[in-house]
């Protein structure tokens, strides 16, 4: 199975996606970027999607998610998909651990990149299961990891750097 971006150019994300874009979704840069994935194996009835930030470890203490999607029905996903009535359901991300910054139902969906310290490595994730998982909108990530276990069938990922606004 493979996973592709065209927001990925050259292993570098393309500015509009994280803080040097220009939407922004409840102080979040809000343009979510398009994904394609191929090679799913037989038996697969939804893909589940984690794209996080573990460089930021040493910035807030944990690896910072940024999206997360389970019952995902379809191949490819759209620019901007998040946050416009998604066919598939999105996770809360970590922009809600900031103290005060968002409720749950504010940092629920796409969340992009904005590295506060230096260039950070992004993973975009892609997980193939033999089931749709059935998670209410506003999962967490630990729900995912749960409800995805003995399901998997194969995975992909791709890994994108993005650096701070300057």
């Amino acid at each position: 199975m493979k996973v592709s971006s065209s927001a990925i150019v050259d292993g570098r994300i393309q500015d509009r996606y994280g803080v040097k874009g220009d939407v922004f979704v409840n102080g979040m840069p809000g343009l979510s970027m398009p994904f394609e994935i191929s090679d799913a194996p037989e038996g697969t009835e939804s893909f589940a999607v984690i794209f996080d930030d573990y460089d930021a470890v040493p910035v807030c203490g944990f690896c910072w998610v940024h999206w997360t999607i389970s019952d995902l029905r379809k191949t490819a996903v759209k620019e901007g998909e998040s946050h416009n009535g998604p066919d598939f359901t999105e996770g809360c991300n970590s922009w809600h651990s900031v103290a005060g910054e968002n409720t749950i139902e504010q940092a629920t969906g796409y969340g992009g990149p904005a590295p506060p310290n230096c260039e950070h490595r992004y993973t975009f994730k892609i997980y193939a299961l033999d089931t749709v998982l059935d998670l209410k909108r506003g999962f967490r990530l630990n729900e995912l990891y749960f409800a995805m276990q003995g399901h998997v069938l194969a995975h992909a990922k791709m890994v994108g750097l993005y650096a701070p606004k300057q």
